[in-house]
């Protein structure tokens, strides 16, 4: 069944046009469904399904640093282990750990993907080999979390976040303020 329906009901008047505009109305056929969400699920299945999501989240998150143990590895840098700062570099600008190299969040996907000597060309140091210890740092932990999660996408295997970052750095070295 169709029906008709003007859309102004307006006097007609000099500036008004006699055509009014219609549009045709065509009944709804929408179907609902209804899930039963609200049922509880069987105690031992839900903690299985933990249990699972636990041991697979387990692997993809990288082992925490402290201030303490990266401290050791810009006292001593190694050509074995980077440090490696994923903020943008309008923020490396204000300070650094010492001994690390910037290569920014926004980049890191991309220059992973890079030949060798074109990732030397664009940052100026070697690129990581896929076994070398990697402790990926920003400015309070979060992006360098990303940064693990990346870099495991792309086959390294030695990869660990300073948590703390650079807030926790400046706090414990009393250098510029953040």
């Amino acid at each position: 069944m169709l029906r008709t329906v003007p859309l102004v009901s307006i006097p007609r008047t000099s500036l008004r046009p006699a055509h009014v505009s219609t549009r045709v109305l065509r009944p709804s056929s929408q179907a609902f469904a209804r899930y039963e969400s609200s049922k509880s699920a069987d105690p031992e299945a839900l903690r299985a399904a933990r249990k699972l999501h636990d041991s697979l989240q387990r692997d993809w998150q990288s082992p925490i640093l402290n201030y303490e143990q990266v401290k050791p590895k810009t006292l001593q840098p190694s050509n074995d282990a980077y440090l490696i700062d994923v903020r943008e570099p309008d923020e490396v600008i204000r300070g650094s750990i010492p001994s690390s190299v910037n290569l920014p969040l926004s980049t890191l996907a991309t220059s992973l993907n890079l030949k060798p000597q074109d990732f030397r060309e664009k940052h100026g140091f070697d690129k990581p080999e896929a076994t070398q210890e990697i402790v990926f740092y920003c400015r309070s932990g979060k992006r360098s979390a990303s940064a693990c999660d990346i870099a495991r996408r792309h086959g390294y295997q030695n990869l660990f976040n300073y948590e703390g970052s650079w807030l926790d750095w400046v706090a414990k070295e009393g250098g510029p303020k953040p």
